[in-house]
């Protein structure tokens, strides 16, 4: 009579699907117990006996090796040990002999609460990761809360205000021509040249520095065109007061004659 070493060095073994559920592959119980019918038959067959597909077992299709893919059956426990006596055969009760002691290790109460604590474990990582998600996403709300904030306070008390500049105007505070001023500005990494338009870079748009009008004219042949016209409002004309001061530009007034 062949014993459960045996059916151990045929490779025969009950494995766990992700749910932690004990199961057969068809193919493995077919070779262990050395059915000699070919197995697309042979399964079929056994089927026949009362056993329904997704309750019973299911169908899985393998991967090719160079053939057509196969189809394979993972089988429960109940399922495996009704068709390892179905063989009448001394493999036939080993096998079954084998399987009722790996339901009885599965139903131990250590077992059972080994089981409950690794789904304990598992849903707390779950909810673990969604709080984590949750708050990486109240974290980016906050950030947009605090991106549009300015611009909602620019809105609110800035636009509001007729006290903008023209750069032409601070510039010549400082002695300079418009272009020189918009020159230095880009220089110094606040703002770029977009066309014949002048932008602040992201880093400085939404802090109320400026307020910018879109002026239609059209051109000499009659094309109807757009511009950009950007102001300067107080808030930014001391931004740029304490930025060139730093550079070492300084209003006409303050300059020691």
């Amino acid at each position: 009579m062949e014993n459960l070493e045996i059916i151990k060095i045929n490779e025969f073994e009950v494995e766990f699907d992700e749910n932690g559920e004990p199961f057969v592959w068809g193919r493995k119980l077919h070779s262990t117990l050395k059915v000699l019918t070919a197995y697309k038959d042979w399964f079929p067959r056994m089927c026949e006996y009362g056993f329904t597909e997704k309750i019973d077992f299911c169908s899985i299709l393998s991967e090719s090796t160079g053939g057509r893919p196969s189809v394979d059956h993972k089988l429960k426990l109940d399922m495996a040990k009704e068709i390892a006596m179905l063989q009448r055969s001394e493999t036939g009760k080993a096998v079954r002999k084998y399987l009722i002691q790996v339901e009885k290790d599965f139903n131990t109460p250590e077992k059972v609460m080994a089981r409950a604590l690794k789904y304990a474990s598992m849903q707390l990582s779950t909810v673990r990761l969604e709080n984590k998600q949750l708050q990486l996403e109240n974290d980016r709300q906050n950030q947009l809360i605090g991106e549009l904030k300015p611009k909602a306070d620019y809105t609110d008390k800035i636009l509001q205000s007729k006290g903008t500049v023209m750069v032409n105007v601070i510039a010549n505070d400082y002695g300079l021509t418009a272009q020189a001023l918009n020159k230095k500005l880009h220089e110094l990494g606040i703002q770029y040249k977009q066309g014949k338009d002048w932008l602040l870079y992201r880093k400085y748009r939404g802090l109320g520095y400026t307020h910018s009008k879109t002026i239609h004219f059209f051109r000499k042949d009659g094309t109807p065109d757009t511009s950009m016209n950007m102001e300067w409002t107080q808030k930014g004309r001391l931004f740029l007061y304490e930025l060139l001061k730093k550079n070492g530009i300084v209003p006409e007034i303050e300059k020691v004659h």
